[in-house]
């Protein structure tokens, strides 16, 4: 069953969006060679908890963690440890939390440091992905219409779009419907009406669209070693357009997606 939110739980799942945004953009102030994804996850929990924020993540179907951290290969559900950011990493971080029972999610891709071009590229087409994806979030178009969206954008530059994993309907809890798939023909799939609110998530790679598990039955990571980027917002389908629920200034300055 698709959710439709009342306009009071989209303000608050705006709020929830905003603590979302100034995490990542607080993450981003730190992730410089040389820290720890564990490291990092400890700064975003501590800062979650202090303006009154629960981090959805942690103990999410058993997730160890406040933050998904992935670097570099690794698309999606890294489990922030050990590995310690150098030169030239991708470093994906997906920051959930949930404020006053209603739930916002974001995820951003950074670049650390010098990194090669090809990389910087894949950063570019991800966040022109998201854009033209959330573009397509208005009262009356289909799932298939933000699917079709975000494919064409990602293979058009070369790479390929992660076909096994999905975004997903968000707010009254983590995940909901619909699911929305980063491929897929216009016009089809459900219809798009106003209160629903999507977390819209491009999930691409350098290489194949092929990824596999690892042991620790979280971590996701391109088969090939190709380098992979992850971008997501919270938007809101409203009868004036797309309403991106996970912004804040602080998050703008940052260079992260308005």
């Amino acid at each position: 069953m698709i959710i439709r939110k009342s306009n009071a739980e989209i303000e608050g799942m705006a709020r929830a969006g905003v603590l979302v945004a100034e995490t990542i953009a607080l993450l981003g102030e730190h992730v410089q060679p040389g820290i720890t994804t564990a490291e990092l996850d400890r700064i975003a929990e501590e800062f979650i908890r202090e303006h009154g924020g629960v981090p959805t993540s942690k103990g999410y179907r058993g997730f160890p963690a406040a933050t998904c951290i992935s670097p570099n290969a690794m698309v999606v559900h890294g489990i922030p440890g050990a590995h310690r950011v150098e030169d030239g990493d991708l470093i994906s971080v997906d920051v959930g939390i949930t404020l006053d029972g209603l739930v916002a999610d974001s995820a951003y891709t950074f670049g650390i440091g010098e990194i090669d071009p090809e990389a910087q590229r894949l950063l570019e087409v991800g966040k022109q992905a998201l854009a033209a994806g959330i573009g397509q979030a208005r009262p009356g178009n289909r799932v298939g219409d933000i699917s079709h969206a975000v494919q064409e954008v990602v293979e058009r530059a070369g790479f390929s779009v992660v076909r096994s994993l999905v975004g997903h309907g968000v707010g009254r809890s983590y995940h909901e419907e619909p699911q929305i798939p980063n491929f897929g023909e216009p016009g089809r799939g459900p219809l798009l009406q106003t209160g629903m609110t999507l977390a819209i998530e491009p999930m691409i790679t350098a290489g194949s669209p092929e990824v596999y598990l690892h042991d620790d039955e979280w971590s996701i990571s391109t088969q090939d070693g190709s380098l992979a980027a992850h971008f997501e917002h919270t938007v809101a389908v409203t009868d004036e357009g797309p309403r991106i629920l996970t912004r804040a200034k602080t998050a703008v300055k940052a260079g992260l997606l308005p």
